[in-house]
């Protein structure tokens, strides 16, 4: 257990997380891009602190909004990147500004709050989870953009993997199928749901790769799919 920090923390994987997380005794920072934290977390858990108005475009924003956070919490052991998006278009369809968002939204958020992460997860020892994709081992139609961004996380995972494990810093990936959530269920309304991964187990995985039990994996693309 620990202190962990979510990107994307306002999100339904994110609240997800936070709220798992907190009931298995984490102290939870949930970071998002919003500037009202949900009204659900009004005094509902005692073990989450809402960090809003997060841009992790911004390295400098964020490097001072984690410092703040390990000043706050008493430290950093565990940051999940969380926080991403998605499209579907067409390669003929999709302008540069679209590859251009999507790198940003998923891989750039990710190597920045990584980065600013990095001073507190060494004391600690700690770890990383990014979230990539099961979509991402091989592209299908209309996934270009979404899934050569995914693929930059997993890339991600496994050089910073390399670089952090003398330190003793682990960071892995969680790759799930599509995760069940009411924009999917709005989106797709005629899709088999039966393969879908819940926001929950998700999460479960996620805090696994986080915990001691996972002292031994370091640099692994875990996929979490049915």
């Amino acid at each position: 257990m620990g202190v962990l920090v979510v990107t994307g923390g306002f999100g339904v994987l994110g609240m997800a997380l936070g709220k798992v997380a907190a009931s298995a005794g984490w102290h939870v920072a949930l970071v998002d891009r919003t500037e009202t934290a949900p009204a659900e977390l009004a005094g509902a858990e005692r073990h989450i602190a809402a960090f809003t108005g997060a841009d992790l475009l911004d390295e400098a924003a964020t490097l001072a909004l984690f410092s703040r956070i390990e000043a706050q919490l008493g430290g950093i052991d565990t940051l999940a990147n969380v926080a991403g998006g998605f499209t579907w278009i067409t390669t003929e369809q999709a302008a540069a500004s679209v590859w251009r968002s999507m790198q940003e939204m998923n891989v750039l958020t990710a190597l920045s709050a990584s980065r600013a992460a990095l001073s507190g997860l060494k004391k600690s020892r700690g770890s990383i989870v990014n979230v990539g994709a099961n979509a991402a081992l091989h592209a299908a139609a209309g996934m270009g953009p979404y899934t050569a961004a995914k693929a930059g996380v997993h890339r991600l995972t496994e050089a910073l993997a390399e670089e952090l494990r003398p330190s003793g810093v682990r960071v892995n990936a969680v790759l799930p199928s599509i995760i069940d959530t009411p924009a999917n269920r709005r989106d797709m309304p005629d899709a088999d749901k039966s393969a879908w991964v819940a926001p929950e187990d998700l999460a479960r995985v996620i805090l696994f790769l986080a915990s001691a039990e996972a002292s031994a994996v370091n640099g692994a693309l875990v996929p979490v799919t049915k």
